[in-house]
């Protein structure tokens, strides 16, 4: 009786373990940051113990902060052992390389307390020393890749919809390498073959943000520790236009809420793991 007992109470035991371990693995949490006048939104996932890297996710023009995309990277990156957060600022319009780093700026500034960085790094599980890592899409992938001109603590940026023009403004001056601080040996771009937004070809723009050239017919150009840049193919993605908006069904036109499987899912490496798996290697834990 009393072995049976022990048979029946031990996957009990193991099913409590599993559900305390799950909750003791991330605890989500919102905060906030300034912004000039304005106060914005943070909202992440961190570990629940121990102190751990930072990820931060900014979107593009006119999106939501906490979409899909976003929380889908926050996620990863939390599973991972960062304090991963997405991070809200006025994405209601485009603008200049210098009316976009003021944003990136809000966010990023080490040597303010009231920016994003200083809100995310001043978390009890935070640890920013052990390294800051980025991503963005868009206008939201401008302020990645500019993040360490004003935190030196980042270490990397992965970008989406990245270019040096969208469509009448023309970023060369924050979007090539030696104009962002972050050495192009930790950049990597994702573009969408179709993206109509570079007045040049997609994979020139590719070329010119992460500084690699690897012949007129490449679809990728990476260095050996994976910066660069990917251009990915149509016929690669669920709805057959791997447009500005790859990430998502439908693309531009699609919703914010529904992304493309392969991408959020898939091994590929111009997929959303693979490219969280990437910024990985560049902090410690």
């Amino acid at each position: 009786m009393h072995s049976r007992l022990i048979r029946i109470a031990a996957p009990l035991v193991g099913l409590a373990a599993a559900l305390l371990g799950t909750t003791a693995q991330a605890a989500d949490f919102t905060s906030s940051y300034s912004a000039g006048l304005s106060t914005h939104s943070i909202k992440g996932t961190e570990p629940a113990t121990g102190k751990h890297p930072v990820f931060i996710y900014t979107v593009g023009t006119t999106e939501s902060y906490d979409n899909a995309q976003a929380m889908g990277a926050v996620a990863e990156m939390a599973a991972k052992g960062f304090v991963a957060a997405a991070v809200q600022y006025d994405s209601s319009a485009f603008g200049t390389c210098s009316q976009i780093l003021a944003k990136a700026k809000y966010i990023y500034n080490s040597g303010s307390t009231s920016s994003a960085i200083s809100k995310l790094c001043a978390r009890s599980t935070a640890d920013c020393s052990k390294g800051i890592v980025v991503a963005g899409f868009s206008q939201g992938s401008i302020i990645a890749v500019n993040a360490k001109n004003f935190d030196s603590r980042v270490r990397a940026a992965y970008g989406m919809g990245s270019h040096t023009s969208y469509t009448t403004y023309l970023m060369s001056s924050c979007m090539t390498p030696g104009n962002y601080t972050i050495s192009k040996d930790n950049v990597r771009i994702v573009n969408g073959q179709s993206d109509s937004f570079p007045v040049v070809s997609v994979r020139s723009s590719s070329e010119a943000v992460a500084g690699r050239s690897c012949g007129s017919l490449a679809y990728e150009c990476l260095a050996s520790n994976g910066s660069g840049w990917i251009m990915i193919r149509d016929s690669a993605v669920g709805d057959g236009s791997a447009d500005h908006c790859y990430q998502r069904v439908g693309g531009c036109l699609g919703l914010q809420s529904v992304t493309d499987s392969t991408w959020r899912n898939g091994s590929t490496n111009w997929g959303l793991k693979a490219n969280l798996t990437w910024l990985n290697g560049f902090v410690t834990h």
